[in-house]
């Protein structure tokens, strides 16, 4: 093959590659706007469970992240480190694509008046309202409020962050493994709410995604706890 025609089959090839991109990456937006739900709108009002879930999850990611870094600083552990390193990297990644979404539909990233964390998830929580769940949690887990001034479930309470900086060794390892466990449970039934009850697809996808990896965790997490002698907070 000629010098020539070498470079044009490579012009060629990276061209159609770039399309391909050019078209994955509109086809990705036109899911995530909603284009061609047929019977839907084109995209999520502001109080529907696609704003509502992706706004609430931001949160609840921020603060898994935060925790994450707290302990990589506590304990030389390398399984716990890994761990902390995978959900900081996975949590932050998400966060991004659900800001990145409510960008994109042009809805504010705080709830409107009225509409506080977690009133877009209707009906119970896997069996608990929104009562049953701070009832869980005591009224300690009052600190751990989010905007707005309702509880968040499963979110550490700012006691608990104070005692996991502090912690160091075997002892902030369990104490993260303890508060992630909760905080995952509590993921989990707000992702399948939202795969449950939002409409747009990719979304709802995520949320599917957040389920299944989050499951598989809890499992982990509560092997790593059986090791150190120790298990989940009842």
């Amino acid at each position: 093959m000629s010098p020539a025609l070498d470079r044009r089959t490579r012009w060629v090839a990276g061209s159609a590659v770039a399309l391909a991109v050019l078209f994955a990456g509109a086809a990705t937006v036109a899911t995530a706007r909603g284009d061609g739900a047929g019977t839907g709108p084109r995209t999520p009002s502001s109080v529907s469970a696609d704003a509502g879930f992706a706004r609430d999850m931001a949160v609840h990611h921020q603060q898994a992240v935060e925790m994450s870094f707290i302990v990589r600083d506590g304990t030389r552990d390398e399984d716990v480190r890994r761990l902390a390193y995978d959900i900081a990297n996975t949590q932050a990644n998400q966060r991004g694509m659900l800001l990145g979404w409510l960008d994109l539909w042009e809805l504010p990233k705080t709830a409107p008046d009225g509409q506080g964390p977690m009133s877009w998830m209707t009906g119970a929580h896997s069996g608990h309202d929104m009562q049953g769940m701070a009832g869980m949690q005591g009224m300690a887990g009052m600190e751990g409020m989010d905007h707005g001034g309702a509880l968040m479930p499963g979110m550490a309470t700012r006691a608990e962050l104070a005692q996991l900086r502090e912690a160091r060794g075997e002892k902030a390892e369990i104490l993260f493994l303890q508060l992630m466990t909760d905080h995952h449970e509590a993921g989990v039934d707000m992702a399948r709410g939202c795969a449950r009850q939002c409409i747009v697809p990719a979304e709802k996808r995520l949320a599917q995604g957040m389920v299944d990896a989050q499951r598989s965790e809890l499992d982990l997490m509560a092997d790593m706890l059986a090791a150190r002698g120790s298990a989940p907070r009842p």
